[in-house]
C-alpha cells in the first residue's frame, strides 16, 4: 500500500493553486484542506460576533477550540465551522475584505498554522498557499511552485470578472496583479516564498489539465518511491 503524502502547492495569486490543488486532491483521493477558507471562516465568525478586527486578543480568543472540517462530497466541498455547514456564506464579497484584515493577525496566523499541521500530518492530504512548503510543512513530501507570468494571470483573472459580467480593463487588471505580487513578497507576516525543494511548475502555456496530469505523475511517482 502507498503512503498517503503531503503535498504542498504554494506560488503568487492567479497562478491557478486553489483549482489544481482541488483537483489533484480529487484525483489522489486525498482531502484538499483549503488554507484560505479557514481565514475566510474566522472571519465569518467575527462578523458574526461583531468582533473588532483590530482587536488581537479577541480574535486569539475567537479561534480557541475552533474547530474547521473539509467535507468531499463527489466534485464539491463542504466546509464545516463548529459543525455548521458555512460553504457559501465565507464566498461572500464582504466576508472576502474582512478575511484580507483577518489574515494579518498574528494570532489568527498561529492558530491555522497549528490547525492545518493538525489536518495534515497524516498525510493523504494537498494544500495550497504563499507558505505551505517553507513554514507550515517543510517537510512535506511533494512540494510545488505553481508560477505564471502577471500578464497571463492578469489576463485569467480578466476573463473571470469578465464572465461574471463586471466591467474590468485588461491593463489594469495585470498592473492589479503586479501590485499584489510585490505586496505578498515584501510583508514580513507569511511572505510569498518558494521552497529550495519545490519543484517549479510554469502555467503560463499551460492548461489545466496539463499540469493536472504533470503533478499528478509526479506524486505517483513519489508515492512509489516511498511505498
Amino acid at each position: 500500500m502507498n503512503k498517503k503524502m503531503i503535498v504542498a502547492i504554494d506560488g503568487p495569486s492567479g497562478a491557478g493553486k486553489s483549482t489544481l490543488s482541488k483537483a489533484l486532491a480529487q484525483k489522489l483521493d486525498y482531502l484538499n484542506i483549503d488554507t484560505g477558507a479557514m481565514y475566510r471562516s474566522v472571519a465569518l465568525l467575527a462578523q458574526q460576533q461583531d468582533i473588532d478586527l483590530h482587536d488581537g486578543d479577541k480574535l486569539k480568543k475567537l479561534c480557541i477550540d475552533l474547530s474547521i472540517e473539509f467535507v468531499r462530497e463527489g466534485v464539491s466541498e463542504r466546509v464545516l465551522v463548529n459543525g455548521v455547514d458555512v460553504s457559501a456564506e465565507i464566498r461572500t464579497p464582504e466576508v472576502s475584505l474582512l478575511t484580507a484584515q483577518v489574515a494579518t493577525c498574528p494570532a489568527v496566523r498561529d492558530a491555522m498554522l497549528q490547525l492545518q499541521r493538525e489536518m495534515g500530518e497524516s498525510g493523504g492530504v494537498v494544500l495550497e498557499g504563499r507558505d505551505i512548503g517553507t513554514v507550515v510543512f517543510p517537510r512535506a513530501d511533494v512540494k510545488f511552485f505553481l508560477s505564471a507570468t502577471a500578464e497571463e494571470r492578469g489576463r485569467r483573472r480578466y476573463e473571470e470578472l469578465l464572465a461574471r459580467g463586471v466591467t474590468v480593463d485588461l491593463q489594469q487588471t495585470i498592473q492589479e496583479v503586479e501590485t499584489r505580487d510585490a505586496a505578498d513578497t515584501a510583508r514580513s507576516l507569511a511572505p510569498l516564498m518558494q521552497a529550495d525543494d519545490a519543484l517549479v511548475i510554469d502555467s503560463t502555456h499551460l492548461s489545466i489539465e496539463d499540469v493536472l496530469k504533470e503533478m499528478f505523475t509526479i506524486v505517483k511517482n513519489r508515492e512509489a518511491e516511498l511505498a
